[in-house]
Formats: C-alpha cells, sequence, structure tokens
C-alpha cells in the first residue's frame, strides 16, 4: 500500500485551492459588506447578566489574586505585574486568559475583594488591549469567549463601578461584537462562527436598545445550526465534546431569551431538543463519554451539569446522520464509530476509528479507543487519531482515513471511507461495513457484533472482503482491543485465549476461535493526570491466509477458564 497517492496529493492540493479562492472571493467582497454592516451601538446600559453554567471553584480568586494563573496545565506567577503582561508560556494559556472564563471563579468567592480584582484586571485588558496583538487574546473564538464570560460576570465586574469605568467596558463590548460581526463577514466558519453567533445574540439580549443586532445574529444563529448541529443531534464535527461545548453555551442563550421575553429561533430549542439524546448516547456507565475523534476526559460536574437541564432522560442508540451506534442490554452498554469522516472544515480533530467500538459493564469500562491526550502534543495527538489507537481492524498497518501530514493543512483528515454500511436486524445486532482500505488494498472491512440480552457476552466477527475488480494482496491485518488502563490481562488455555480481571472481582474471557491472541502494551490518553500504560488484546493475521476472524467476550462467574 502507498502512503500517499497521487489521488491524495491532487485533493490536498484542491483543497489548499479551494480555501485561497474562498479568502479572495471574500477579500473581493469585503467593501460592500463593510458598507452594509453597522458599526456596533454602545450600549447605555445592560439589562440582564446570562448564568455562566460551568462549575466554578472559589479557591482559585486566591490563587488570581495571589498572581497566579494556571491553564492548559501551566502556572505562571505574575509577581506583581499584570497577567497580560507576561510572556505567555503557551499560545493556549494566553488563549485562556483572555477568554476571561476564570472569572467565574471569582465570582464564587463572592467578597469585596474578588470584586475589586476582576473590575482591575478587565480594566488592565481593556487599556492594554493593543500591546497583546491579534493572536491569540484577537481571535475570533477568543473573542466571543471573552464577550460571554464579562457579560455573565458584569455582576461581579461592575459591582461598585464609577461611570467612567461602566462606559469603559460597554464601549468595549461594542469593539468586540464589531471584531465578531466582521470576522462573521469575511466567512468565520466551523465551531469558531457558532461561538461567534451566540456571543452576539446573548450581547443584543443583555444590552437596551440592540434589536438590530438581536434580529441578526438570531437570524444567523438558526441558519448555523441548521448547518451544524445534524437532524439526530448530533455535531457536523462527530466530536463528543463538541456537543458538551456548545451545550455549555447554548442552554444560557436560551435562558436569556426568556428572561428577556424575547421568542427564541425556533432553531435554538429544537437543536438543544435533539443534542441532548446524542450526548447521552455517548455515555458509559461511569458516567464518562466515548472516546471518539477527539474526545478526552470527561469532566463529570461538567457533564452533570448539562444532563441537570434534560428532563426527558432519552437515549439515542440509532445516530445514522452523526454516524454512531449503540446497544444496551442488561448492564451493559456497546458504542461503536459506524459513520464517514466530517467534512474537510471539521475534521481537524477527527479520528481514524471507523467501525471502532467501546464496550462498558455497569460502572466498569473494559474495550476502550485510546482517547485524544489532554496537552496539544503533535507526536501524542497524532498517534491518538490513528486506527491504531482504536478498538478495529487494522491493515498493513495503515489508517483508514489520511491525515495531511505537512503543509498548510498538516492534521487535517483528508480522506477515507467513502462508503459505510450500518444494519441492524433485530435490537441486539449490528452488522457494519467500511470501505477505507478498499482503494489501496482491495479490501472492505465487514464487523458483526451481538451483545446477549443479560450484556453478559458479546460476539463479534470481523472480515476482509476482497473488492470486486480489484486485485486483492497478503497484507498483514490485527484486530485491536485496547482495554481500559484499571484492568489486567493475562493468557489463558494456553495462549488461545486471554482473561481480564477488573477492580470487582468479575473476570471477562476474550476468545478468538482458537487463533492465537496476544496481549501488548498500549497507552491511554483519556487520563487527567496525564497518559497512561495499558495493555490491548490482538489478534494477528494475514489477509488471503485468513479472512474473517470470530471473536468473544464474556462473563466468567467463578469457573476457572485456564
Amino acid at each position: 500500500m502507498e502512503d500517499e497517492t497521487v489521488a491524495d496529493r491532487a485533493r490536498l492540493a484542491a483543497l489548499v485551492l479551494g480555501r485561497g479562492a474562498t479568502r479572495l472571493g471574500l477579500a473581493a467582497r469585503r467593501p460592500f459588506r463593510a458598507l452594509a454592516t453597522r458599526r456596533s451601538r454602545v450600549p447605555e446600559r445592560l439589562l440582564i447578566a446570562p448564568q455562566d453554567i460551568r462549575t466554578a471553584d472559589p479557591t482559585v480568586a486566591e490563587d488570581v489574586y495571589s498572581g497566579y494563573f494556571a491553564f492548559d496545565g501551566k502556572a505562571v506567577n505574575t509577581r506583581g505585574a499584570s497577567p497580560f503582561e507576561v510572556e505567555p508560556p503557551s499560545d493556549a494559556w494566553a488563549a485562556a486568559l483572555a477568554g476571561f472564563g476564570w472569572l467565574r471563579h471569582l465570582r464564587a468567592a463572592d467578597t469585596a475583594l474578588a470584586r475589586v480584582n476582576a473590575r482591575a484586571l478587565v480594566g488592565d485588558w481593556i487599556i492594554g488591549r493593543g500591546r497583546s496583538g491579534a493572536a491569540p487574546g484577537g481571535r475570533p473564538e477568543v473573542v466571543a469567549r471573552r464577550l460571554l464570560s464579562w457579560l455573565s460576570q458584569a455582576p461581579l465586574i461592575l459591582d461598585g463601578a464609577d461611570g467612567v469605568f461602566y462606559r469603559r467596558f460597554t464601549r468595549s463590548l461594542a469593539r468586540q461584537a464589531d471584531a465578531l460581526l466582521g470576522a462573521v463577514d469575511r466567512g468565520l466558519g466551523g465551531v469558531p462562527r457558532l461561538t461567534a453567533l451566540v456571543a452576539l445574540c446573548e450581547l443584543s439580549l443583555c444590552a437596551e436598545g440592540m434589536g438590530r443586532l438581536q434580529r441578526r445574529a438570531s437570524r444567523l444563529l438558526a441558519d448555523e445550526l441548521g448547518r451544524q448541529i445534524l437532524p439526530d443531534g448530533g455535531h457536523v464535527s462527530r466530536q463528543p465534546q463538541a456537543l458538551l461545548d456548545l451545550l455549555l453555551d447554548l442552554l444560557p442563550l436560551r435562558q436569556a431569551y426568556a428572561a428577556r421575553g424575547v421568542p427564541p429561533p425556533p432553531a435554538l430549542p429544537a437543536a438543544i431538543d435533539r443534542m441532548m439524546p446524542m450526548v447521552r448516547c455517548f455515555r458509559h456507565g461511569d458516567g464518562t463519554l466515548a472516546l471518539f475523534n477527539g474526545m478526552g476526559v470527561t469532566r463529570p460536574d461538567v457533564l452533570a451539569t448539562v444532563l441537570a437541564y434534560d428532563d426527558r432522560g432519552a437515549v439515542r442508540d440509532d445516530a445514522r446522520f452523526s454516524g454512531y451506534q449503540r446497544l444496551d442490554a442488561g448492564d451493559a452498554t456497546l458504542i461503536v464509530d459506524a459513520g464517514l469522516p466530517p467534512p474537510p472544515a471539521f475534521a481537524g480533530a477527527a479520528h481514524a476509528g471507523t467501525l471502532a467500538f467501546e464496550f462498558s459493564h455497569g460502572p466498569q469500562r473494559i474495550v476502550v479507543n485510546c482517547g485524544a491526550p489532554a496537552a496539544v502534543q503533535a507526536l501524542a495527538r497524532d498517534a491518538s487519531r490513528a486506527t491504531a489507537a482504536h478498538s478495529t481492524l487494522v491493515l498493513a498497518d495503515r489508517s483508514s482515513s489520511r491525515f495531511a501530514r505537512s503543509g498548510p493543512l498538516r492534521g487535517l483528515l483528508y480522506a477515507g471511507p467513502r462508503a459505510v454500511a450500518v444494519e441492524r436486524p433485530d435490537g441486539a445486532t449490528l452488522a457494519l461495513s467500511h470501505d477505507g482500505y478498499a482503494r489501496g488494498a482491495g479490501y472492505l472491512h465487514a464487523r458483526r457484533l451481538w451483545l446477549s440480552p443479560d450484556g453478559l457476552q458479546l460476539h463479534g466477527e470481523d472480515r476482509l472482503e476482497a473488492v470486486a475488480g480489484v486485485r486483492p494482496g497478503r497484507f498483514a491485518f490485527a484486530v485491536r482491543f485496547h482495554l481500559h488502563p484499571g484492568l489486567r490481562a493475562v493468557p489463558a488455555r494456553r495462549g488461545a485465549a486471554v482473561l481480564v480481571a477488573g477492580p470487582d472481582g468479575a473476570p471477562w474471557l476474550f476468545e478468538a476461535g482458537g487463533v492465537p491472541v496476544a496481549i501488548e502494551e498500549s497507552i491511554f490518553f483519556a487520563q487527567a493526570e496525564g497518559p497512561r500504560r495499558t495493555e490491548q488484546i490482538v489478534v494477528h493475521g494475514r489477509a488471503l491466509d485468513v479472512t474473517a476472524v470470530r471473536w468473544s467476550l464474556s462473563r466468567r462467574d467463578g469457573d476457572d477458564p485456564a
């Protein structure tokens, strides 16, 4: 199999050219848009403050007052200087500082000192904003986050403020709104566009006399929700984390419309109602979300906060628009990635995990994917996105999707399966296939999964099917089953099985129809304290010699499988 074909290079070149043409077209229309877009009105006063539903820690307020700012795993002691004047240790740290999400911790402290400190820090940013340059504090997604933070924490910032500061604050809100409107007009895309529109809608609702902005931002928000939130409630990026992050902004926005007595665009409550069951689709019995497409550590406080707004408790099990399938039986849960790669504009964090699955029983996760690392490290990020980091079949040691390895599109998932078939013949069976290896190797990967009614047996079959008209090769393959780091795997039945022991003492037996089974090292990235060593069960074979691997994972209560 070739690493990169002529067709791959042509597709990458077309994507680069397409982006360039889009920028040129937007630049050509910019003067007319500038004439059509009025400067945002400076609010005379703020009428409401949306609720920030993210959890807060009042002890962080003491660190901020002492000059300690910790973001992105890095802490900086400003030693009495403004945090906006120190050299940031990373772009992510600088973006978190300029986003002002940490103001909620000061509000949670609820002290006069916290209020004075918050107002002083916001004033520092307003006065010195020119020193920070365009990036990262000037990026649209950071501007939107700052606007949302300032509006929700306005009672903290403005308590005891004089008229001069109040006016300076509202002028800054208007300037930032102008920056977001300009970015939207220039073709801002992806999740940043949606976040920017949420921020503009909130400002128009919080400030007096901004009806024109409210109407325009609401219309644009409705259009963007229709583009980004799929009919089954998933996000077009296929990222579970994107759903959580967006709901943390959309839920307070819905409340802001209600507080002002303004009907929200129908697309807003409709999107929220679709998204909640999709969040539950990804949820395991221990309360964490499945590790697909950039999902890392699940923050239980965030998930609990979001789901507290859902009074229906519905779970999406057949999410074909988003490309996920779920089976539940007894205390067991099986979640499968059964979708095509997302569009290139949303594929910057997508994984090559087609037909990968995760399996849990009660609070114990058993078979997992490696997940995404918390810190943005190029090597770890690349490794976590490869097919080998997922519980699925890997052919010829290649990923089923391809990533740009260099240039302006580095890291973009730009090519992958063109067809993914999904059948649910009954409530306990999934029959799936994808053609990600068809062009390079001449095979389709077909996977069949069956979960017993009591949830104590999971049976599967992974099959390589030759593509008509393509000469298949004798490529090596590996069917990988990554184990949660809380488990221990030991050989059984003279190497033909693996016994997987969990902390609850009840083991699970993995077998592959008498085929030798290996236990190999793996790595689990989705750990709050950092990557952790774990193990994986692997069944090796060679196409043409072996075209199908039949395997099972069953709970063993009391008997000795050795």
